[in-house]
């Protein structure tokens, strides 16, 4: 029983798709694992993914920004860069199956993402040679050239073929590639099924094996950063923190620990490739306006200076009502207002011609902070330990800024090599070009850690406890309210220092069914929590946070 020939020739395109998808795919792999070999002699962040992410990064709108960091918290960057792979998939996809008909065509779209990554590395602020530009460029050009081979001569005989269509009047064959044209012949022989499957499986195990020795050639550049934090050895501190008073933690389950274990300690940046800095060789630069003694200090520089160690809790503006982003480190370092003092710097309060310090990291993030704010008296380090330890990579080693009081994205550069002195009206940082307010102190902030949301105590006496914050300026007090009753006066644990959160507990009584638990705090000043709902943007969220809960 003889096959219908329509179908056959349908079953045929559908199987040369399948293998123009198959050659698209692996082209495009070929182009990221080669560009990852070459970046291991360029440097990981030229990386088409990273300059890619990067650049998207950048050009997000702060809402758009906000909204991923809301969902996927600490995992935005994996999100980012799993979205890229996956959108260059797609594309790699469409470009395999553009070249089933248009072989150097298809090709050529290859290169031309290779022109847009190459675009994105030299276009980051951290880019000084045109070397960046080489991963993406050379993967290109290894993909388009795979896609080109394995898109190759289709066979027009053989039992995987549809018969070559004839042109009306004529005998010559027609076939959809534009590198066949009128030289193909009946019986002339080009991929088969075999030549294929042993092309893509060469190819395959040659992208993945550069890619291998791309990811340990881009490790093995690190090892002198990680050799350089092994042998970091801090010294005692000249001023020591104070011991924590003992009634600072309470012991309630559920509720945050009052020093924030350094592996819980949240991060918010926009580095997608964690920037790995060698100690040995790292260099502080402050310079600019009114400084009237520039200077370069190395990490043993700053060793070698009386260091302080201080209790001091960080908040991220973009931490919502309730929100994660909030804890509390012990942090060892030198104080920030004594090293500009000593070159020469005034703030604006006394007669200082800069009021804005901006620091700036290696991967060119740049951070303005308030001349003021940082020379008021308050502990704002330059930072080299954190809980004991040298910084880790993640929190900015081998230097970073702590300004307690104020928002990260006005303070915590991390990573950080150059400190220049400008004014508010010279120069707008990395956020402020993004909408964000110039100044923004932490404002007044509380939250029920237990029990959680939509959580089903038994009825009596349930615990209600969290942490509150106001840095720099203490709180105060706290109060709980259960549904739409009165304000009750919580119990507040021991205060370590104005710049450290504090815990809180109230002891409900509560009775079966639903209720709403709100909670509010009073800052030093005296100025209670505000109830006025506000967005992250452009300064930081407020309103009050309560949890909903059902008792059994």
């Amino acid at each position: 029983m003889s096959k219908d020939p329509s179908t056959s020739r349908r079953g045929t395109r559908w199987v040369r798709r399948a293998r123009a998808a198959l050659s698209g795919l692996l082209a495009g792999y070929a182009a990221l694992a080669f560009a990852e070999l070459v970046s291991a002699f360029v440097r990981p962040q030229a990386g088409p993914v990273v300059a890619v992410g990067s650049a998207a990064i950048d050009r997000t709108p702060a809402p758009v920004k906000d909204w991923a960091i809301r969902h996927f918290g600490t995992d935005d960057k994996l999100v980012l860069q799993l979205g890229i792979l996956a959108a260059l998939a797609v594309l790699a996809i469409l470009l395999g199956l553009l070249a089933l008909a248009r072989r150097r065509t298809g090709a050529a779209g290859v290169l031309v993402f290779g022109v847009v990554g190459a675009a994105a590395a030299l276009s980051r602020p951290d880019s000084t040679s045109v070397a960046d530009a080489l991963p993406s460029v050379a993967g290109a050009l290894v993909g388009g050239l795979l896609l080109y081979r394995l898109a190759g001569r289709p066979s027009v005989t053989g039992p995987l073929d549809a018969a070559p269509a004839v042109r009306p009047g004529g005998d010559r064959p027609v076939v959809a590639d534009d590198t066949v044209g009128p030289s193909a012949t009946p019986g002339e022989s080009g991929w088969d099924r075999r030549g294929f499957l042993v092309a893509a499986t060469a190819a395959a195990a040659a992208s993945t094996g550069a890619a291998v020795l791309g990811r340990s050639l881009n490790g093995s550049r690190g090892r002198d950063a990680v050799a350089s934090r092994d042998n970091v050895l801090l010294p005692a501190p000249g001023s020591p923190a104070t011991p924590v008073p003992g009634g600072a933690g309470l012991r309630i389950p559920g509720v945050s620990p009052f020093v924030t274990p350094t592996k819980d300690f949240y991060r918010v940046d926009t580095a997608l490739v964690v920037p790995k800095v060698d100690a040995t060789t790292w260099r502080l630069r402050i310079h600019g306006k009114g400084v009237t003694r520039p200077v370069s200090l190395s990490f043993d520089d700053l060793l070698r200076r009386s260091l302080i160690e201080r209790d001091i809790t960080l908040t991220c503006v973009s931490n919502e009502v309730g929100g994660p982003y909030v804890g509390n480190a012990r942090w060892i370092g030198v104080r920030l207002a004594d090293l500009l003092a000593e070159c020469g710097v005034t703030p604006p309060s006394k007669g200082g011609p800069a009021d804005q310090l901006v620091a700036r990291s290696v991967d060119g993030m740049t951070i303005g902070s308030p001349v003021d704010d940082v020379m008021d008296g308050r502990d704002a380090l330059l930072a080299v330990g954190m809980n004991g330890r040298p910084l880790p990579f993640e929190h900015g080693f081998p230097v970073r800024m702590v300004v307690p009081g104020l928002y990260g994205y006005v303070s915590a550069c991390k990573w950080i090599q150059d400190l220049e002195l400008t004014t508010f009206d010279a120069y707008d940082p990395y956020w402020v070009k993004r909408d964000w307010a110039r100044r923004a102190p932490v404002k007044t902030q509380s939250r029920i850690d237990t029990p959680k949301p939509f959580a089903r105590p038994r009825a009596g006496t349930v615990m209600v406890a969290g942490v509150a914050w106001a840095q720099h300026r203490g709180v105060r007090e706290v109060e709980v309210r259960v549904d739409d009753g009165p304000w009750q006066r919580a119990r507040l644990a021991a205060e370590d220092t104005v710049d450290t959160w504090r815990q809180w507990s109230f002891p409900w009584e509560a009775t079966k069914g639903g209720h709403t638990l709100t909670v509010r705090a009073t800052d030093g000043t005296g100025q209670v929590q505000t109830a006025q709902r506000a967005r992250t943007i452009p300064d930081g969220a407020s309103g009050r946070h309560s949890v909903v809960v059902t008792v059994d």
